[in-house]
């Protein structure tokens, strides 16, 4: 690709139930992060963040599940991606109370990570349609600083869906056994006035998970005092305003700070 976003980081590929995806890794020492991409894929801004933390001293990798690693994201683009995740079979539980097998490939892949890396664990976050991956991977015990960025599966068809986790009861079950008996914590971001992360999803989450989770919600309503859209979806990427006092970039300053105390603390 002509001008490369991703130059700078080490492309490989990774195999877990029968499945192999390409991979993009940067970083040298440090605890592991998995970085799980937004619909339409690894953006230049998905690879921005990446980059961040790096600096910020982990290791990261970046599955490509879907779409262009590299592209500008445009609307084309997106329903593109939408479409092809939406039949595939690795993302065929959308509307379903089960876990999705790229869920589980993810976890493979943050095992993976954590045997390479070392330490105490690992961190992940996942982006809107795989938001949910890293509350899945919360019932693994190497995995201690998960992220949900604006986790929109399952869609908000209903009222039952709206309040959805998108995992199976197993999982769930497993996730609170650690909040109770690990101290493990799980954080999560949404803008108040995103349709795809209704504020019910996090209630439920608060309602399982109790002080396990840390819940950032901004204010994306009319009127609000830093004009945030409504629309705005993507926290840590594409609605992302790198501004001292500006409430996202306090939410990315929050992450940071979750896997410093997380994983190196």
């Amino acid at each position: 690709m002509a001008n490369d976003p991703l130059t700078d980081f080490t492309r490989g590929s990774f195999t877990a139930n029968d499945k192999t995806y390409s991979t993009f890794s940067k970083g040298e020492e440090g605890p592991g992060v998995v970085v799980i991409a937004e619909i339409p894929g690894i953006t230049p801004l998905v690879a921005d963040f990446a980059r961040r933390l790096v600096d910020r001293g982990f290791q990261v990798v970046m599955p490509s599940l879907f779409g262009t690693p590299g592209r500008e994201p445009s609307p084309p683009y997106l329903l593109k991606s939408m479409a092809q995740a939406c039949i595939s079979k690795e993302f065929n539980t959308f509307f379903q109370r089960k876990t999705s097998p790229a869920s589980e490939w993810t976890r493979a892949l943050a095992a993976d990570l954590h045997q390479r890396t070392g330490g105490p664990g690992v961190g992940m976050v996942g982006m809107c349609l795989t938001g949910g991956f890293a509350l899945a991977a919360m019932a693994d015990p190497h995995m201690l600083a998960p992220v949900l960025s604006q986790p929109s599966l399952p869609f908000a068809l209903s009222g039952k869906h709206k309040a959805d986790l998108g995992i199976d009861d197993g999982t769930l079950v497993a996730i609170k056994k650690r909040v109770a008996e690990d101290d493990a914590c799980v954080l999560g971001l949404r803008f108040t006035g995103d349709s795809f992360v209704p504020p019910q999803r996090f209630a439920r989450l608060r309602e399982e998970l109790g002080e396990g989770f840390i819940g950032v919600e901004i204010d994306s309503s009319a009127g609000n005092s830093h004009g945030i859209k409504k629309a705005a979806h993507s926290v840590l990427t594409e609605d992302l305003v790198d501004e001292a006092g500006h409430p996202t970039q306090d939410a990315l300053n929050k992450v940071l700070d979750f896997f410093d105390e997380r994983l190196k603390g």
